[in-house]
């Protein structure tokens, strides 16, 4: 099954949590879908963390821990796909959905550089964030819901081809 594959790349969270320095977050075992590999959590956690990956704030981290504790989505999966923005591909990303984000508004996409200071946001910050956040929520649905169903599919499949092999099996051994 997915949950055998998915299992070689995860910390066992359970030595994890009996350690003293990870007390503050016990109460996360609490709830079995944060850290169990089933088709319902791991897709829900390929959805918060791509979702969150397009989010252009800081804090991403947060928002996707939040968003699996309230969708029992699976935890260190949703953090882990995250790291989709990184300092290599947030440039080309977030240049990305500016686009999108101006072509939908109708607005020209502004060419520019940031400054971060108070001058910088209000004469160029809407004209720059608001085209940014509209294209980032927009590619952060679509490509989190296509990953959503994608990970629903691949398990689907997944399952599926290893009862057929087991039944294969089961046939070859009853003809002997």
């Amino acid at each position: 099954m997915p949950r055998k594959i998915i299992r070689r790349f995860l910390p066992d969270i359970s030595r994890l949590l009996k350690r003293p320095s990870m007390a503050w977050v016990s109460f996360l075992s609490k709830d079995p879908n944060l850290f169990h590999l089933n088709r319902h959590s791991v897709s829900l956690a390929v959805f918060v963390g791509i979702f969150c990956a397009f989010i252009p704030l800081p804090g991403q981290t947060i928002i996707a821990a939040f968003m699996c504790l309230w969708l029992s989505a699976n935890l260190p999966i949703g953090l882990m796909l995250i790291w989709l923005s990184n300092p290599v591909t947030i440039p080309p990303m977030f240049y990305l959905t500016h686009q999108l984000g101006s072509f939908l508004l109708g607005s020209d996409a502004v060419q520019f550089t940031v400054t971060l200071n108070w001058e910088w946001f209000s004469n160029m910050g809407m004209a720059f964030l608001l085209p940014l956040f509209v294209g980032s929520l927009l590619c952060g649905i679509i490509l989190a819901s296509v990953g959503y169903f994608f990970i629903l599919y691949l398990w689907h499949w997944k399952v599926v081809q290893n009862w057929e092999r087991r039944k294969d099996r089961q046939q070859g051994q009853d003809h002997r």
